[in-house]
């Protein structure tokens, strides 16, 4: 990536034009566009650092590096979300019924959630890498 994740103090973006000033093509096309990316070609699929991934859109951070695991599905897979900082809705799309993912800061898709996933919750928030900023610890 060639920018900053979002500053949370900055006031988002209200135009699409705005969104695509901020985001590069690929990220527009996730984020503002629903899109995802192909399985087992994103930044984050194997990545295992200590840290905390934040929306590349707006940079509020959504998930903590200790809640990561390896799903196989080819997609950055976490166990665990603050609630507060997502939001679902039903998507119907492609002939499936799945749960989609959005920033509750900038209302960026970022991907879905699943009820296969390991304990403590149960649940696979399967996560476009392109939709996500790492910050290391």
């Amino acid at each position: 990536m060639d920018h900053e994740p979002a500053d949370t103090d900055q006031d988002l973006p209200e135009t699409d034009e705005q969104w695509r000033e901020r985001l590069d093509d690929e990220e527009y096309r996730i984020l503002r566009e629903a899109g995802t990316e192909t399985p087992f070609s994103g930044e984050y699929v194997d990545h295992k650092d200590d840290g905390s991934y934040a929306c590349v859109g707006c940079g509020v951070e959504l998930f903590d590096s200790e809640t990561k695991f390896d799903s196989g599905c080819g997609w950055p897979s976490f166990y665990d979300v603050d609630d507060d900082r997502i939001e679902t809705r039903p998507d119907t799309s492609h002939g499936m019924r799945r749960t989609e993912i959005l920033c509750a800061e900038c209302g960026g898709h970022l991907g879905h959630v699943f009820e296969d996933g390991p304990e403590p919750t149960g649940k696979r928030y399967c996560i476009n890498s392109v939709a996500l900023e790492f910050d290391e610890e």
